[in-house]
């Protein structure tokens, strides 16, 4: 006879559980994905980010927010009614948790935020980090170098991101 891992045994609970109590266990996590930021350490403070970074922004926010949706099963909270809120106690990657406080009021279970550091014409590093709306704690996050400005490689970047760190394995509540 065979022995199941604890991770099997564990899945083969979860699955059990959703059939106990119907939804309760299968329902899709809500998850707040903010906009992807730009931070440049080379520019004065308060500057805009050039359009064509704004851009490339838009479109690796877009990629994570469809992976999310599609390989994760979240739903994807609408951000844009605390955009104010964003812009008042951003950026996010430095504002002590903040984001975890806002998703939360957006009914979110699960806070993704990410930014870009911008450091030099063609290298740039993408941060993501999925944390709980709850209590702020980081559950998965991931870097990848950037070595070339162009769309492309924006996107690659975070598909790569996407599947080789926020879910190379399932995220927690997630089976």
């Amino acid at each position: 006879m065979r022995h199941m891992s604890l991770r099997a045994a564990t899945a083969c609970g979860f699955v059990a559980l959703g059939a106990t109590l119907p939804g309760a266990a299968l329902a899709a996590e809500k998850a707040a994905v903010f906009p992807v930021e730009l931070f440049d350490p080379g520019a004065s403070y308060g500057a805009r980010a050039r359009p064509a970074d704004t851009k490339k922004l838009t479109l690796v926010t877009d990629e994570l927010r469809k992976a999310l949706h599609d390989q994760a099963g979240l739903d994807i909270v609408d951000t844009t009614p605390k955009a104010d809120t964003v812009a008042k106690d951003g950026p996010l990657y430095k504002c002590n948790g903040c984001a975890a406080d806002i998703g939360k009021s957006l009914g979110a279970d699960l806070v993704v935020t990410g930014y870009v550091e911008k450091g030099s014409g063609q290298i740039f590093n993408l941060n993501v980090t999925i944390a709980e709306a709850e209590t702020g704690k980081v559950v998965r996050g991931g870097q990848v170098t950037i070595r070339a400005d162009t769309d492309d490689t924006w996107a690659h970047a975070m598909r790569w991101v996407v599947k080789n760190r926020l879910l190379a394995e399932p995220l927690p509540g997630k089976s």
